[in-house]
């Protein structure tokens, strides 16, 4: 998870950088987590909160989770519609295929024991609100690659069943996406291209520079390449000192109290 955080981190100064270099500086004064960070956080409490338990309870954590949290930082970038939603009294799905679903939910790839479980409670974390078809499945791949990645399937298999599973074309290069590639909110047209971000990648760093380097939703991207790569790769040490250091002391009790989790439950 905390690949995610750092990924985010990363990309939230870049979104708007005309001039960036591949070989931007990973971490400026102002990075700081946005919305992705907050809500994968709030993810993995309301999944840990409901470990073995029912849908409906769930789904219920979800909201509750990522209402508390949201509202706690309501400056962390959130969308129109989204905010609408963590304000509202009885919050309700908008039928969303925004890239939102995907960038919060690899706390899923790592808490759960086969994919078919990982895909289940994936579609419940995004339903709550991206309840779209597209939005559901951009959550499912990222967190069925987070599953695979840390299980031990290598590129390949982890390549060939996102696309045979969820008809993305993961058969482009980034190279050859770049040119022509904008900034994009939806899971259609984001998530395919950070989990190449990640195929094309050699380590951590790699797969992270990727993602921000094709300059579309920098932060949102580099969370889901992120968030794989470290599933895949490791992380250095170091990143992860600097993802937790810029946390507040609420976000780090819960990333603390998730690491814990695996290593009693995993």
């Amino acid at each position: 998870m905390l690949g995610a955080v750092f990924g985010d981190i990363v990309g939230s100064v870049y979104e708007t950088d005309p001039d960036l270099d591949y070989n931007f500086p990973l971490l400026k004064p102002e990075s700081r987590p946005t919305d992705d960070s907050i809500m994968t956080i709030a993810v993995a409490k309301a999944l840990m909160e409901t470990y073995g338990k029912s849908d409906d309870e769930i789904r219920n954590a979800v909201v509750k989770n990522m209402q508390k949290f949201g509202r706690m930082y309501m400056d962390a970038g959130y969308g129109r519609l989204f905010m609408e939603w963590l304000k509202a009294e009885d919050p309700k799905p908008y039928n969303s295929f925004g890239n939102g679903s995907g960038m919060r939910v690899s706390p899923v790839g790592w808490m759960y024991d086969s994919l078919e479980e990982t895909l289940r409670i994936a579609k419940l974390t995004a339903e709550v609100t991206h309840n779209h078809p597209e939005g559901i499945k951009g959550a499912q791949a990222v967190a069925a690659a987070v599953f695979m990645a840390r299980t031990g399937c290598d590129k390949e298999e982890i390549r060939k069943y996102i696309e045979e599973t969820f008809d993305y074309d993961l058969s482009r290069t980034l190279a050859q996406i770049k040119p022509a590639y904008k900034f994009h909110e939806t899971c259609q047209k984001s998530v395919p291209e950070s989990i190449i971000s990640f195929y094309e990648a050699e380590c951590f760093e790699n797969a992270v520079r990727n993602a921000v380097y094709l300059r579309g939703d920098t932060d949102t991207m580099a969370c889901m390449s992120g968030a794989i790569a470290e599933a895949y790769f490791g992380m250095p040490e170091e990143f992860r000192d600097e993802a937790v250091l810029r946390l507040d002391e609420p976000l780090k009790e819960v990333v603390f109290e998730f690491l814990d989790f695996l290593k009693k439950n995993k």
